[in-house]
């Protein structure tokens, strides 16, 4: 039985990918030794390291003048080192835009540093999409949000950036959509991202900063911690300190296979309609399926109620739970924080899979 997997995450990979890493997981090429057993310092994986980078690069269209670093940590450690690196003076504040957990906790982990945080917005407490007016402080440090809220399905559109202050730094989140879809990175400062959604397997996080924002850490109101400073990161390459070098390696194959199928314009393409797919299904069955997101529904993670009489029904969920992976349709469970179904529609899901989670969708709001 084939197994289709709607993980948010560590998530599905290419099995194109897995396949070349099997082939080199015990001789990388002439190395003689396991991709896993190359020093970070040799010749070949500087080679992964840089090819990585380029390709990336290729993959957004990133200016010259923005930086790519391989951190560690996950995307939560960027919560941090957003604070320790962008905060020039604690008597500034932050402003924050608030559309589901991820952003929230990163909002906290700020206040928690000891700065300033204005929440320009929240969607609290429903987190169905809908923000009200945004109201910005007159000179923050930077501007955060995310774009892409796994837990709540909540997805920014492109041009909401455009919203927001010119003169400011703009940080965002692109963890669960980065390589999923076009925008213009020159209008942000810092975009970061966990690489265990679209890129790669869990390890290591993308970090694109314009270069103007690594700035010496003596300068910061913060005792920096060296492996969070961007300016150290950014000195060495992405290699002071050990870096997490298969997950590297493996990002560096995915970013070779996105580029072989006509890069991030043919992954937004694939990526909405497979979502389109799945929002039709729901919305053919109004008694039987809800949507708690009203508005900037997300197209990689889609979280959804089974119904009845209007009201989730949770006996009903775990049937249709049941139900989904007796037809190997596996990691449909909603997130422990909000219950119901979600199903993660990331690159490399294919669209096989996404047809069999309709086809049984239609299934059980017929019975």
């Amino acid at each position: 039985m084939k197994i289709h997997n709607f993980s948010a995450g560590p998530a599905v990979l290419p099995k194109t990918v897995l396949l070349q890493v099997q082939q080199e997981l015990v001789e990388y090429q002439d190395s003689g030794c396991s991709v896993m057993e190359l020093s970070h310092r040799s010749p070949h994986f500087e080679r992964i390291n840089q090819e990585a980078q380029d390709d990336l690069r290729k993959l957004l269209n990133i200016p010259s003048n923005y930086r790519i670093l391989f951190m560690q940590g996950g995307a939560t450690t960027q919560f941090a080192t957003i604070v320790y690196n962008l905060v020039d003076s604690l008597d500034k504040p932050v402003d924050y835009i608030v559309s589901g957990t991820w952003s929230d906790k990163a909002s906290q982990e700020a206040k928690r540093l000891g700065v300033q945080v204005n929440v320009v917005a929240t969607t609290k407490p429903n987190h169905d999409g809908i923000l009200p007016e945004l109201k910005f402080s007159p000179n923050p440090s930077y501007i955060y949000y995310c774009d892409n809220e796994t837990v709540h399905g909540v997805e920014m559109e492109t041009a909401f950036v455009n919203q927001l202050p010119k003169n400011v730094p703009i940080v965002c989140d692109m963890s669960s959509n980065l390589l999923s879809r076009q925008f213009d990175v020159s209008k942000y400062g810092v975009i970061y991202g966990g690489a265990q959604k679209n890129i790669g397997p869990a390890g290591v996080t993308i970090v694109i900063v314009r270069e103007d924002l690594i700035r010496d850490p003596a300068k910061s109101p913060f005792k920096v911690p060296i492996m969070l400073d961007y300016k150290t990161c950014n000195d060495n390459n992405s290699l002071y300190n050990t870096p997490p070098t298969f997950a590297i390696y493996v990002s560096g194959l995915v970013f070779k296979h996105v580029l072989g199928l006509g890069g991030v314009q043919a992954m937004e393409q694939y990526s909405d309609k497979k979502s389109k797919l799945i929002y039709d299904t729901i919305l053919k069955y109004p008694s039987v399926y809800s949507l708690p997101v009203k508005t900037r529904r997300s197209r990689m993670n889609v979280p959804f109620r089974v119904i009845k009489d209007g009201q989730p029904n949770q006996d009903l969920e775990k049937q249709f739970l049941k139900g989904a992976e007796e037809r190997g349709m596996i990691q449909l469970k909603g997130h422990r924080s909000v219950g119901g179904i979600r199903a993660s529609l990331y690159n490399a899901l294919e669209m096989e899979s996404v047809q069999a989670l309709a086809d049984f969708m239609e299934f059980f709001a017929k019975q």
